[in-house]
């Protein structure tokens, strides 16, 4: 893999040494997770939302420092009040409720998987789709140890709060698997 530090956001449109356009790149990316949180897959068992894709693509594509930029900006946003966590909700209710730990954990899965992204891991399929797995499961386990602790016992907490939620990933990382490569190769053409 490659040391470079450029991210698929830099090589669209460079931010570097502008804080203007980095504050800006961080509210878009904050705006785009709050959009995705909304996106709702209801099945019979488990709903998924495109929340996770959302927060591990931000972090791909914006790098280390700022993916996890825009992903605090977004808890600010929601704690703040304004409706921007999955379903419109907001506020501290939502931190300090079942999914708090999974909140915490996405700050941490977006800085990973954009430390990957920085070094190239992201041009390959199947590099990023282990890349986008491992963000996944970083954000688990903040996750999972505040569901576990406050809310199931650890008895429960992985066929609650991890079993159900597999499969989405793995369609997620598969989607990004494709499109950053797909992404990456439109532009080494231009």
């Amino acid at each position: 893999m490659t040391t470079s530090t450029t991210t698929l956001a830099s090589r669209v449109w460079p931010v570097s040494g502008s804080w203007t356009k980095q504050a800006l790149l961080v509210v878009l990316g904050s705006l785009f997770i709050a959009i995705c949180a909304q996106i709702t897959i209801h099945l019979p068992l488990v709903p998924v939302t495109m929340q996770t894709f959302a927060i591990l693509a931000v972090g791909a594509a914006f790098g280390f420092r700022l993916g996890a930029a825009a992903v605090t900006l977004y808890l600010i946003e929601g704690l703040a009040g304004l409706p921007v966590f999955a379903e419109f909700r907001a506020g501290m209710p939502v931190l300090l409720g079942p999914t708090g730990g999974y909140l915490v954990g996405f700050v941490l899965a977006a800085a990973v998987v954009g430390w990957f992204a920085e070094r190239g891991y992201d041009r390959r399929v199947l590099s990023m789709f282990g890349v986008m797995m491992l963000g996944a499961a970083v954000l688990y386990i903040p996750g999972l140890l505040w569901l576990g602790y406050a809310f199931t016992g650890f008895d429960k907490v992985l066929e609650l709060g991890l079993y159900p939620f597999l499969w989405g990933d793995m369609l997620k990382a598969g989607l990004a698997a494709v499109a950053f490569p797909t992404a990456w190769s439109f532009l080494s053409k231009r």
